[in-house]
């Protein structure tokens, strides 16, 4: 993997691409990664840990070996945000074991929003510690696994997003992992299952407004990923 240090910005010209390996952002701070085409990597294609302050946003994901944007290793404060990804499996990891509470726990704060999850299985993301995590106005399309999966003493609030296809958008546990804390609220379904909630999600450290969730589908396809 490429090694991205502390305020650094990649923002790739039209057709930009990193094919077949991904970038590293460790022990970093103030990273913009943006406007990038990922294909073919053979780890994850983004991988934060031990960093705050860090953007995704606008990239093109598919057709990697392991995690699409994977956020680990008690990161904090990091927005990934109208990407697009497909043709892919595991998509986007939050926390990367259970056994890890003693670092994580009150960091791995993530806003997801305008996100397209076109046609991918899992992870979307599958949370570990992190509360609140936000995510918000995503389109997520024939994901053939799950949506969101909120476990081990995360707190999840899932707002405002588009689900079409989806037998299963949103639950508490995964695999071997206990189940976290989930909130819905506002998600527009088509063809979807209901969802499994519980438990409550501090409070979202910020303001923000919300696009009509039955409007997301069309302002996600228009805007999300890199152009």
């Amino acid at each position: 993997m490429l090694t991205v240090g502390s305020n650094k910005t990649i923002v790739g010209a039209s057709g930009a691409t990193i094919a077949g390996c991904g970038l590293n952002v460790s022990g970093a701070k103030n990273v913009i990664i943006k406007n990038l085409v990922f294909r073919d990597w053979s780890d994850d294609a983004v991988n934060v840990q031990h960093s705050t302050n860090v953007w995704i946003d606008h990239n093109t994901l598919s057709h990697g070996y392991d995690g699409a944007i994977d956020i680990k290793r008690a990161s904090d404060y990091v927005t990934v945000s109208w990407n697009h990804v497909f043709d892919h499996d595991k998509t986007m990891l939050l926390g990367h074991s259970d056994d890890n509470g003693a670092e994580d726990r009150g960091h791995l704060r993530v806003t997801y929003h305008h996100n397209w999850f076109d046609g991918t299985v899992q992870r979307h993301p599958r949370v570990r510690f992190g509360n609140p995590v936000h995510v918000f106005n995503n389109y997520y399309y024939n994901n053939s696994g799950y949506g969101v999966a909120s476990t081990v003493e995360a707190g999840v609030l899932v707002e405002g997003n588009y689900f079409e296809n989806v037998a299963d958008p949103y639950h508490r546990g995964e695999g071997s992992s206990p189940g976290g804390n989930l909130v819905a609220r506002d998600n527009y379904k088509v063809n979807s299952g209901a969802g499994d909630t519980g438990g409550g999600v501090a409070s979202i450290p910020y303001s923000y407004t919300l696009d009509s969730p039955s409007s997301v589908r069309s302002i996600v396809r228009s805007g999300a990923g890199a152009h």
